[in-house]
């Protein structure tokens, strides 16, 4: 069995489940690192390990430009290269078919792009995409999809979403015939729900994606540009189309309300580089609301960022030094509030699952986003 379903919330649809993935078990919900290029910006792995992670995400579309494929062939996959020894997620360079759409020509066949490095030309299908994630490694690999921003017209949608079903469909049916013929492939493949803002193709989509036998199911095209109203209609109107028995993925997502709610709609995956983009500004998640140390009322502050945190931000620091480290421009600021960010999601995870264990995690959110709303400065300082 590659997921199943440990526990159910009473009240809401907050689940929690394990992932039986190749490089060990991972506990749902879940929130992945993003290591675009075999590493997440500002960490060492071992911290990864320390601070409990065991699910981090690759991106085939930057790792099969460089390092490339055939030194990641050389080294046997991105966990040896890496010296990574927990899973690895990576998504099929579908979401550079949309971020980078001036170097990209999509057609039947697959997405014709030009490298962002070199302007080397390349094609991705459903099949060679599969190979690649294969070559890396991937314990769960995304098919090939096609993400439209919001706001897209009702006839280039339903263009996308169509092409996205066929790709689906050739994807499956070339790692279920790897499958077959025992060569490598990666551990699960996971199918991709599209269909823009419209309900309609929404559930068409998430009708077809069922029907395959993919391992697991994301919901693309969700935090494209849309407001939190927006998503949160789409997400509670797509999020119970999705078969059950199969692990729910939203990617693209990781502000504390973003997780929440995603939680509460089923959701048992998710991923940003929020976490982690952000430290390397100054910013820091605290229960009270996200934090800019670099302003004024943190210099000369003698405590840390959370009393209650056991990041070694937290636990050696003063929000004070950090304060210094950013205005002197020293990189050991970015690593450490990197470090605290991806120790808050973490810790935040966990006390999510204790919600759902105790079958309170409605009263959780509902406390959680007040005291979020708060604001550190006035309540903490």
């Amino acid at each position: 069995m590659f997921f199943e379903v440990i526990k159910n919330d009473n009240n809401t649809r907050a689940r929690l489940g394990v992932l039986h993935l190749a490089h060990g078990d991972v506990e749902t919900p879940v929130f992945m690192p993003v290591g675009t290029a075999g590493t997440v910006k500002g960490i060492y792995h071992s911290k990864l390990e320390e601070i409990g992670y065991k699910l981090i995400l690759g991106n085939t579309y930057h790792l099969y430009l460089r390092p490339g494929r055939e030194i990641l062939q050389k080294y046997n996959g991105l966990h040896s290269f890496s010296s990574w020894n927990g899973n690895i997620l990576t998504d099929s360079g579908g979401f550079q078919v949309f971020s980078l759409s001036a170097l990209r020509k999509i057609t039947d066949e697959g997405v014709r792009f030009s490298s962002h490095i070199d302007g080397s030309k390349h094609l991705f299908t459903p099949e060679n995409v599969v190979d690649t994630q294969g070559i890396i490694g991937s314990d769960i690999a995304m098919c090939l999809d096609y993400c439209t921003p919001y706001g897209e017209s009702e006839k280039n949608s339903l263009k996308a979403m169509h092409l996205t079903h066929s790709w689906a469909k050739r994807a499956i049916d070339y790692y279920e015939s790897l499958k077959a013929e025992d060569k490598r492939r990666p551990h699960s493949l996971f199918g991709i729900v599209q269909g823009n803002f419209y309900k309609e193709m929404r559930s068409e989509s998430a009708e077809f994606i069922n029907s395959l036998p993919f391992d697991g199911i994301a919901i693309g095209g969700l935090s494209v540009g849309e407001n939190d109203e927006k998503f949160i209609e789409l997400l509670q109107y797509t999020a119970p189309l999705i078969d059950p028995r199969r692990p729910h993925y939203v990617m693209g997502i990781g502000t504390p309300e973003y997780i929440l709610e995603a939680v509460e709609n089923g959701i048992d995956m998710f991923d940003c580089v929020l976490a982690t983009r952000i430290a390397r500004h100054g910013a820091a998640f605290t229960d009270y609301g996200d934090i800019s140390v670099v302003k004024a009322p943190f210099k000369g502050q003698d405590r840390p960022i959370d009393e209650n945190c056991n990041c070694t931000a937290c636990k050696r620091y003063s929000l004070g030094y950090l304060h210094h480290l950013f205005k002197a421009d020293e990189m050991l600021g970015s690593m450490l509030l990197t470090e605290h960010n991806l120790t808050y999601l973490y810790n935040l995870v966990q006390r999510i699952k204790e919600s759902i264990r105790n079958n309170t995690f409605a009263e959780f959110k509902k406390e959680y986003l007040q005291k979020r709303k708060m604001g550190y400065v006035n309540t903490v300082l």
